[in-house]
């Protein structure tokens, strides 16, 4: 699923979202989670109100950081 938010003062970012369940072998078992990769940080309160808006327990922001991922 991908989401267009329109940040204040800002231009129009597009997100992917995906939806996966850890800790499972197969679909709708294990723990539902959110996963959003970023090209860069967003402001927290817009990463708060994402993951909200998903209602699920945990969402994870992730961005490229050298050779590996920061994440959030």
């Amino acid at each position: 699923m991908a989401v267009t938010l329109n940040l204040e003062g800002e231009h129009s970012v597009k997100i992917n979202v995906y939806h996966v369940d850890a800790f499972a072998n197969k679909a709708f078992e294990g723990s539902p989670a959110a996963i959003c990769p970023l090209d860069q940080w967003l402001p927290e309160q817009t990463m708060q109100a994402l993951a909200a808006e998903n209602n699920l327990s945990e969402t994870a922001f992730f961005v490229t950081e050298g050779d590996g991922f920061a994440l959030r």
